[in-house]
């Protein structure tokens, strides 16, 4: 009788310690990453290389305008694991909180990814996610597929140089192309 008095309160408290350390997940902090840093959310590793806003794409009829202004967000994506890997949809997210989803429709936007992406093992994408919201300071939300989440910060900035993308392409001159008819 006297051992069970002593193991009860022992037993109790191994059973404590265990349900805590299985049930409770540690929660990791959220990163925010500069353009050009690599982002590991395993098995996804993200790069940024740059932004742009863009008032359409193409010119004349044919040209695509959006609602807002486009904003093109060009990056690469690799594989990291050991099976093919889905890559998440992306959101923008503003100083408010407010959000900004990506287009399904990349039509005339230059080396568009996609909307929906998988890269084999060891394999990598690269090329523009596409926007249309209003011009503002945000931060690209990416994840992985188990819904681990970082963030890369988008400064507010223009290039005024280039505010159209062209989307015919180009001869050997430099001269655009005509739409073949």
């Amino acid at each position: 009788m006297k051992s069970l008095v002593v193991l009860a309160p022992l037993a109790g408290a191994m059973l404590l310690v265990s349900s805590c350390s299985k049930g409770e997940a540690v929660k990791e902090p959220v990163r925010t990453f500069q353009i050009g840093e690599r982002v590991n959310l395993q098995p996804l590793i993200y790069a940024v290389f740059e932004k742009q806003w863009v008032t359409q794409f193409g010119t004349g009829p044919e040209a695509r305008t959006p609602q807002n202004r486009f904003f093109l967000v060009r990056l690469s994506v690799n594989n990291n694991g050991t099976s093919t890997a889905f890559v998440p949809n992306m959101t923008l997210e503003d100083d408010a909180g407010g959000t900004c989803a990506e287009l399904q429709d990349g039509d005339g936007a230059p080396h568009w990814l996609g909307y929906l992406r998988s890269i084999k093992p060891a394999g990598s994408i690269e090329g523009t996610v596409l926007f249309d919201c209003t011009p503002k300071h945000y931060r690209l939300k990416l994840a992985n597929e188990d819904g681990k989440i970082a963030y890369v910060d988008l400064p507010l900035s223009f290039d005024t140089n280039e505010n159209t993308v062209d989307v015919l392409p180009k001869d050997d001159t430099g001269e655009k192309l005509k739409h073949p008819k």
